[in-house]
């Protein structure tokens, strides 16, 4: 049963993801994030969304050619990445949105204002339906997923790959996004990032990937 269940499931999930992503391209945020340097790969969302719909399409293919093991082997490697990231994600963005709307919206700058003194822009506030496909759908997909047709990950994949993973891809981040901040005269892709100084930044990647190493290894621990 899982066998025809699973790539269905995959398939749906990655083009609802990238159906959110599509409906975005249509709003004022998507021409604020092109005209910047690094554009959409500045945002931690679109790249987990990325790595999340990449993981879905694997595992879609893994389910239709079975004997190519490849595709499991590297659908669960991926998972190892996006799973957690799209939980971190989940968590800080709906929280921020919710307490601290100006720490997570654009702001708007039409009047001149400074980055720190403008107040955020209402018009970047997504559609709840594209608000939910990019940062609550990919959680949700890939968690559904590992738990219903994903062996738990064994010792180690938890304690030496995925510690591995997160490191790398937080280190890839945070120097991808520190180097689009120079170009783009000290803006950053969050508020909260423009705010801060650097030793500041550099301790909100390490939560960030603190958290995200936790996340899974939660998840990893209520498999059964």
């Amino acid at each position: 049963m899982s066998t025809l269940l699973a790539p269905i499931f995959e398939g749906s999930a990655a083009a609802i993801m990238v159906n959110g992503f599509m409906q975005m391209q249509a709003l004022p945020i998507d021409a604020v994030m092109r005209n910047q340097y690094g554009g959409h790969s500045q945002y931690l969302t679109l790249q987990g969304l990325a790595v999340s719909v990449l993981c879905m399409s694997v595992g879609l293919l893994s389910g239709i050619l079975p004997g190519i093991s490849v595709l499991k082997s590297t659908k669960r490697l991926l998972m190892i990445i996006a799973m957690p990231v799209s939980v971190v994600v989940s968590i800080i963005y709906w929280s921020l949105l919710i307490l601290f709307p100006a720490l997570i919206l654009s702001a708007d700058l039409s009047e001149g204002t400074t980055p720190t003194s403008a107040a955020p822009n209402e018009a970047f506030r997504l559609p709840l339906s594209i608000d939910l496909a990019l940062h609550a759908a990919p959680a949700v997909f890939l968690i559904f997923d590992f738990f219903v047709f994903e062996k738990k990950y064994n010792k180690r994949e938890a304690n030496v790959i995925a510690p591995v993973a997160a490191a790398l891809f937080g280190l890839w981040y945070c120097s991808w996004v520190e180097h689009c901040g120079k170009h783009n005269n000290g803006i950053f892709p969050y508020p909260f990032l423009t705010e801060s100084n650097f030793p500041g930044r550099v301790g909100i990647y390490t939560t960030t990937v603190l958290m995200s190493l936790g996340a899974f290894r939660l998840i990893n621990r209520l498999h059964k």
